[in-house]
């Protein structure tokens, strides 16, 4: 999605490029982008794994990788790296601690229809709701459609 300093890809080039990673079995796909989630990838996943710690669990998370990242100027992908405004909720879309804060209802209303939606009863959801469930669930290697 992210190209050189963090120009997003028309949705559909990132469309056609998620469609071709997706083509053939045996990936694995960050779910969140919503230009490509049901239209591409769902429709051809037999699992989605839902990771769903409580809001305060996330928030600390997302703002402690957040300030590493930009105190050891980490790359990410294609050059970027994530600046101090990054952290500054004031920011808007630029800073990833507002983007986790204000997204994070939706998100769950998201999921949770899906879950219940007759279009994706094809899909195995995996419901983890605590770092320990999904330590569980990972050590487990559960079959696709068991979950905690």
């Amino acid at each position: 999605m992210h190209q050189p300093n963090w120009q997003a890809l028309p949705d559909d080039e990132f469309r056609v490029r998620v469609d071709e990673a997706t083509s053939a079995g045996g990936w694995v796909v960050c779910g969140g982008y919503h230009q490509v989630r049901e239209s591409v990838i769902w429709p051809r996943a037999d699992t989605v794994v839902w990771l769903d710690p409580p809001k305060r669990t996330i928030m600390r998370r997302v703002i402690w990788r957040t300030f590493r990242r930009v105190i050891t100027r980490e790359e990410l992908w294609n050059g970027n790296r994530e600046g101090f405004k990054t952290l500054l909720p004031w920011r808007g879309e630029e800073s990833m601690v507002w983007w986790a804060w204000t997204t994070f209802e939706s998100r769950r209303t998201t999921y949770s229809r899906a879950m219940a939606d007759p279009r994706w009863e094809h899909l195995g959801f995996v419901h983890l709701r605590s770092p320990a469930e999904a330590r569980a669930w990972a050590a487990g290697a559960q079959p696709s459609g068991e979950g905690l």
